[in-house]
């Protein structure tokens, strides 16, 4: 026991206080959380990438995706108040199951998407930098933008923030405001007859492969813009109602989902595939077509670049605060939960990540120069749909563990649905030739395992006690 949870012990009961979060989000501040966690990297990397497996019906996968995360959602909705507390996936896997291991594996999972998440942010930011400001730099030039942004991300995240939610309803307006631009600059070029919307009916794939597997593919990779939602739960302590999750996550979803459709349809009609697939940033191109006389491109790199940002620093500060988390549930070493004295931050788990994140980087750019945003971005919906899909389980198993309290109840077949959906998205035919994605994921949670077997070990030899979560609510 610390000195500090010494002294707690030590007070009279009367006078301890217990320890809980400020409720303070109200349905909308709770609404534009969801939808500012939601929008960001995915929609203004990857829709190129998604019109690339299937040509101008880039729209089809998005509303697959979408489709998949409603899913999944309702099982989200259904446990998130039957356990209103903040530690999502991890607390959800635990309950259900209780091996320690396989809770420690979602979790390592959930932290590791934060990471390949922030790398993909941080990629798209240095190719925003580049337009932005008119540089001809070389792949190599930008992997040292997007390794330098996250070094300053790491210093931000070691000076010590947290998340104000009203910063974030500025951030939300300013994606917001970027999307809707792309919308109506296409129904601008649209009006001026520079767009050519019969493109979006038109399906192409890649080396003759079959239409299933393109947009199966497509799909796959389309869904890292859909995710942002499952955070939203880890709030569920700071909300004035819970019992408004369930109507709010599915508004949320349905706003971006409705935005990301609109996007994907002016995307192909305002630029010619080619030029949409190979871009490294594909909205700004939309702009400069539809708007070629307004000066909207000189400023929307920009205003991208703030939006992924955002994703960056939040990620990497779930990432390094997870890591944190577990090192003090005894999962993982001790030397992770270790502290800065006046910033309290957790340091070591900071550059730990950190170091992660800069490997990815340097190791895609270098091996994969074209495919450095999808892979990365691949990975993290590889990650996340493996969690989603012990998250629809655990909700099936956990209907034999009734509550004493009223909650939001998915319909039977939700669940099942999203267990197939989520695994069947998670094998080799959704990454077509992209496999590497694949052992981007096995390598990250190798590196967990490796971790978590030297704790065990060490637990084992010198404490006599096994490596396991404690206090699975702590999670958070």
């Amino acid at each position: 026991m610390s000195h500090n949870d010494s002294s707690t012990a030590a007070q009279p009961a009367a006078e301890r206080q217990p320890e809980t979060l400020k409720r303070v989000m109200g349905p909308k501040l709770l609404l534009l959380f969801i939808v500012g966690d939601i929008l960001g990297t995915g929609v203004y990397a990857l829709t190129g990438k998604v019109a690339g497996q299937v040509g101008g019906a880039g729209w089809l996968p998005v509303i697959l995706a979408f489709t998949v995360a409603l899913i999944t959602a309702f099982s989200y909705m259904e446990l998130v108040t039957k356990y209103p507390h903040a530690a999502g996936a991890a607390l959800y896997t635990h309950k259900a199951f209780g091996i320690h291991f396989i809770t420690f594996l979602v979790a390592f999972a959930v932290l590791s998407s934060g990471i390949t998440s922030a790398s993909t942010a941080s990629t798209v930011f240095a190719a925003n930098m580049v337009e932005g400001f008119g540089w001809e730099l070389s792949a190599t030039g930008t992997m040292w933008i997007a390794v330098g942004f996250l070094a300053i991300v790491a210093a931000i995240n070691l000076r010590g923030v947290s998340e104000s939610v009203w910063f974030n309803v500025v951030l939300t307006t300013i994606e917001l405001t970027g999307l809707l631009l792309v919308i109506l600059v296409g129904f601008f070029a649209l009006g001026s007859g520079s767009a050519d919307f019969s493109r979006v009916m038109i399906f192409e794939t890649a080396d003759d492969k079959s239409i299933f597997l393109a947009v199966t593919a497509a799909t796959s990779l389309a869904f890292f813009s859909m995710v942002g939602f499952e955070d939203s739960v880890n709030m569920v302590e700071e909300t004035k109602e819970p019992r408004v999750f369930p109507r709010i996550m599915l508004t949320g979803l349905s706003i971006t989902g409705v935005i990301y459709v609109l996007v994907s349809i002016v995307a192909v009609a305002a630029v010619p595939i080619g030029q949409l697939t190979a871009s490294e940033t594909p909205l700004l191109d939309v702009v400069r077509a539809g708007a070629p006389n307004l000066p909207i491109d000189e400023i929307f790199p920009f205003m991208t670049m703030f939006a992924v940002a955002n994703s960056a620093l939040i990620n990497m500060l779930m990432a390094s605060r997870l890591l944190y988390g577990m090192a003090r549930q005894n999962v993982l070493p001790p030397v992770f939960a270790k502290v800065l004295d006046q910033r309290r931050s957790p340091w070591v788990s900071i550059i730990f990540t950190t170091l992660i994140a800069f490997a990815l980087i340097i190791a895609v750019s270098t091996g994969l120069p074209e495919t450095v945003v999808a892979s990365l971005g691949g990975t993290t919906s590889l990650l996340l749909l493996a969690v989603f899909a012990t998250v629809n389980l655990a909700v099936l198993v956990l209907r034999r563990k009734p509550v004493d309290h009223d909650h939001f109840r998915a319909p039977t077949y939700l669940p099942w649905l999203g267990v197939v959906t989520c695994v069947f998205l998670v094998g080799p035919w959704a990454r077509l030739d992209d496999l590497i994605q694949y052992q981007i994921a096995a390598a990250l949670i190798g590196i967990g395992v490796i971790l978590w077997a030297i704790t065990w070990m060490w637990n084992r030899s010198v404490r006599g006690a096994s490596t396991r979560f404690r206090n699975p609510e702590e999670l958070s």
